[in-house]
This record gives C-alpha cells, structure tokens and sequence, in this order.
C-alpha cells in the first residue's frame, strides 16, 4: 500500500478528534442536537485552521444512516463514503478553478432535484471568495430560497472579499489560528501514534514555523521525519527550516544587557558566518524579548517548552523592565523597515546599535551616589564628596573635619534632627512633578503617597494593585533623584498601601482635572450669553465638549 501523507492519515473525522476552534465546535453541536439547523454556513480563516474538515465532519452529521446529530457512525456507507470523497450528494467545488458565471450555473442547475443517497444534498465551495460576481448574483437566488434537502457549506480565506448579500444569508464561524502549545501537543501524540522518536524543542520549532496552522505542521513534520531518517532532533530540524541556533539569539540578548555593543556586533559576526535570514534573526529576537517581559511580569506564566525557560528567566533579571520594552519597540519597527536597508546585516546591525543608543538615561547612570572616600593628609582628614551642590546646614556641621577621624555621612533610619511630619499630598505631587524622572521609576513615584518625613528619611506608600512597580533599580533611581532635588541624601522606605487616605500625585492630578472640568462646565452654564443663545435656538451643551484651559 503506498504512503499516505500525515496531514491526510490524521484528517479528523469527528468533531471530537478536532484539534481547538471549540467554539465553532459549540454552536455547530448545539444545532445538530436541537435540530436548528441552517441552510448555509460560511467558514473563515487562514489556511490549514480545519475549515473543509469541520465542513465534511457536518456533512456526515447531515447524512448518517443513524440519523441526523453531532456524533456520526463512521461505519455506515453514507460516512464511509465521505470520508473517501465518493459521496454522490456532497459536491465538492474548488472556486479558485470554477470562477465563471456558466460553472456556477451548471452546478446550481440540479439543486431542485432531490438528492440520490443521502438526506441532504451539500454543496461545499472552496475559496468561494473566488467567484465571479456574476457567478455571486447566481448563487443568490438559491440561498434566498434553498430547497429544503439542501445545504450549503462555504469556505474561504478572505471573508471581506465577499459580498455582503452573500454574508447575510450565512451562518458565519471564524476559525482561529491554532496555539503554538497545541500544535504541539498534537505532533507529540501523533508521533507516539506512530512510533518515532522526537525531542520536545524540535517538535516545538516545527510548531512555531507553522504559524497557527495544522496542515503547515503535519506537511513540516513529514519533511522532518524524512529529513532526520525517522526521527527528529532539534539540530536537524534547524537546519531544514533554515532557523538560527536560539542559543546565539540568547547570546546577543546577553550582549545587549551588558551594553556590550562590540560583542553584539562580534556575535552578528558569527551569525553572518551561516548566511541567515537577519528578518527572521530578528523575529527571534523579538520573540525572546516577549519572553523576557512576560517573565518579568508574570515567572510562572513561562514553560520550558523551547528549551530556554533557565536563559529566559535569567536574561529577565538582568535587564530592566524599561529596557525590554524599548528593545521590543524598536525591534519591531526595524523589523519593519529592514527591506528598505542597503543591506540586509547592516539593517540588523542599525536595529541593533539603535537599541543601545536609545537606552532610558537612567539605566546608563549609575544608581547611587559614589559612597564618600577619605583621603589622608599631613594636618588632618578631608572629605570627598560625591556632588558639588552647596550643603545644607545640618550637613557642614557633620562635615566639619576633626582631628581624629573623618564624618559619616551614611542617612540613619532614624536622624537625631528634629522630626518633620508631612502628611500633604498637594505638597508631595509639587516635590514628585519637579523630579528629573521617566519611565517606570516616574510611575513609581506617581503611585507613591507620601505618609511621612522624619529628617531624610520618606516614609512613602505603594498604591494597592500597581505592586509590580516594586523594583530596586526603580526604588534607588527615585530615591537618588529627590536627594538631588533636596541637594542631600534621603533614605527611601516604601510599603504597600493600606488604605487611600492619603493620595499619591497620580491621584491628586486627576483630582486637579476633575475638579477644572467642573469648573469650566459650571462657567459655560453660568454665562448669560451661553444660555441665551440656547433658549433662543432650543439647543443645548454636548456633554464633553467643554474643555478647561490649559
């Protein structure tokens, strides 16, 4: 018996052997069930989704000698025969090779006529979107008034290519492209079905290449198996997508982390080496910086199913939050101007550069002040500061040198100075406004009220629901910021939030606009000239059309 290829052995023949579209499957169960059904059903979606499977699926659940329902025999003639593609009352149709108005005509010529075998009469049209107009206008008569042992089934790619006309008198189901996950899963069964060994990262490359759809998968793993003689390792199968070694990809994210811009351009060195595809480098790129800030975000949401969960969540504490998102950002508009570079590797290296140039200030400055340094002298100590803002008076008392050993200038968590309560809000988002802050560590700041100030230490509170902002590196960029805005060092003690009785600059803001659209909607209502030239006209003040002035 000849070879049969894996996409068609493992063509589901029920609705339970599907692979997703659950909720395609729902509705189309659920009317079988409760005999609702329609006359015409229109599948959409990208190839290889399982729009002509789940169409000969219904079919058979039309045609069953067991009777109409969501659980077909398999067994009976009637099934038998539509799974071989020999039903004489399905009428399968490929528009893409059938578009004139006569090939249309000559196929609808029969509809009145009731069917040979079976209970119902189905026409399933491929790619319909294909069709004439002409050919259109001909099928609409009889979806306006189908004979009722007909049925339509339709399938296409490009549902918006379609005339409304048509897609009004259908049952519409959106077919999804498939995770990556189940593609997964369902190449790992089907392997184990048939015996062959696979490890986990090549059946999940197979899966990634096949971007969302089924048949794409089954027809990559039939080339891999062939490729590796009967079975599959990841390094093979790389090597048959023509895909980069996700170690390299990780290597440059490591570079990248470092600001290492000569070995970023020694690793695109080595990369080149191999004459990749530098878009799909990039696509690699992108998707581990996904990666990185899911783990960031969210650790437990990250498996191991690539291989790289150890690299990921590694790569994830050595980069800043801000830092993932810029490097996504700009990778993925290189990615989009790369056709238009020169050359494809200078392309890549720009991305590359671009995403070292453009850094957050903050993420190249250092964090904290330099701790100070004595240096010795004949006649006695002196004191290295770290800045030259002129101190304040608390500070050039500490400061003054003594004979016998140099000032600490580290901040107490509770200063001998005389304690300072400052508990206003408006006062607090004045201070935050005027720090030299962005990014993450400016949210931070903005979410932060303050509950109290004892000498240079902040007694400061996290708002409820907004925790992921705790960060060290954020935490010491706005505590170095507010001891330079204070021209001395402040100690920072952050907290969550037990309650909203102080409000944090976020709040306060939203509270100054609030109250300013009140007032400029109140004054549009209070002037005379306004509402005379309301009553005259019977008009009225749209609501959200008044605006305060800035």
């Amino acid at each position: 018996m000849s070879y049969q290829v894996l996409a068609r052995k493992w063509r589901p023949r029920s609705f339970p052997e599907m692979v997703g579209q659950t909720h395609v499957l729902r509705a189309l169960i659920n009317a079988l069930d409760n005999d609702r059904l329609h006359h015409a059903f229109l599948f959409t979606g990208t190839r290889g989704v399982g729009k002509t499977t789940i169409a000969r699926i219904l079919a058979k659940s039309l045609n069953c000698e067991q009777g109409v329902g969501s659980q077909p025999c398999g067994q009976c003639s009637a099934c038998t025969e539509i799974d071989e593609g020999r039903f004489v009352d399905l009428i399968e149709v490929d528009a893409a090779s059938r578009t004139k108005v006569e090939d249309t005509r000559e196929l609808l010529e029969n509809v009145q006529y009731a069917p040979t075998r079976g209970r119902y009469k189905v026409y399933l049209i491929d790619e319909v979107h294909m069709l004439s107009n002409h050919s259109f206008n001909a099928l609409l008569k009889t979806l306006e008034e189908p004979p009722p042992h007909v049925k339509f089934l339709l399938a296409t790619t490009d549902p918006q290519k379609l005339p409304v006309t048509i897609l009004s008198r259908c049952l519409q189901f959106n077919l999804k492209r498939l995770p990556l996950e189940q593609i997964r899963e369902h190449l790992a069964h089907i392997l184990q079905q048939e015996g062959i060994d696979a490890e986990a990262a090549a059946l999940a490359e197979l899966a990634r290449a096949a971007d969302g759809s089924m048949r794409d998968a089954l027809s990559l793993l039939d080339q891999a198996i062939a490729y590796g003689g009967g079975a599959l390792q990841l390094a093979e199968v790389r090597d048959m997508l023509g895909s980069i070694d996700r170690d390299r990809v990780i290597t440059l994210a490591r570079h990248l982390a470092g600001t290492d811009a000569a070995g970023v351009m020694n690793e695109v060195a080595v990369l080149a080496e191999r004459s990749p595809d530098f878009a799909s480098i990039l696509d690699e790129l992108n998707s581990l910086l996904q990666r990185i800030a899911l783990a960031q975000a969210v650790p437990q949401a990250i498996d191991d199913s690539l291989g790289d969960r150890d690299a990921v969540m590694d790569l994830a504490s050595l980069m800043g939050r801000e830092d993932v998102q810029l490097y996504y950002q700009i990778g993925l508009m290189g990615r989009r101007d790369l056709p238009f570079a020169p050359e494809a590797r200078a392309g890549f290296e720009m991305v590359l550069l671009r995403m070292l140039a453009f850094r957050p200030a903050a993420a190249q400055a250092a964090v904290a002040p330099a701790a100070n340094t004595a240096s010795p002298g004949g006649g006695g100590n002196t004191v290295k500061k770290p800045q030259a803002e002129p101190l304040a008076p608390a500070q050039a008392e500490a400061a003054a040198p003594t004979t016998d050993t140099a000032p600490d200038t580290t901040v107490p968590d509770t200063p001998a100075a005389a304690v300072v309560i400052d508990r206003s809000a408006e006062g607090w988002a004045e201070t935050v406004a005027a720090l030299p802050l962005s990014g993450m560590s400016r949210q931070l700041a903005e979410h932060c009220s303050l509950l109290a100030r004892e000498g240079a230490r902040f007694e400061l509170a996290l708002d409820a629901g907004f925790e992921s902002l705790r960060n060290p590196k954020w935490e010491a960029a706005l505590e170095q910021a507010l001891g330079e805005h204070l021209g001395e060092p402040v100690k920072i003690v952050l907290s969550a939030a037990e309650s909203a009785a102080v409000a944090n600059p976020r709040q306060v803001r939203e509270q100054r606009q609030m109250e300013a659209q009140a007032a400029a909607e109140q004054s549009i209502n209070d002037d005379p000239h306004v509402q005379s030239i309301l009553e005259r006209f019977g008009g009225q003040v749209q609501p959200g059309s008044v605006k305060p002035v800035e």
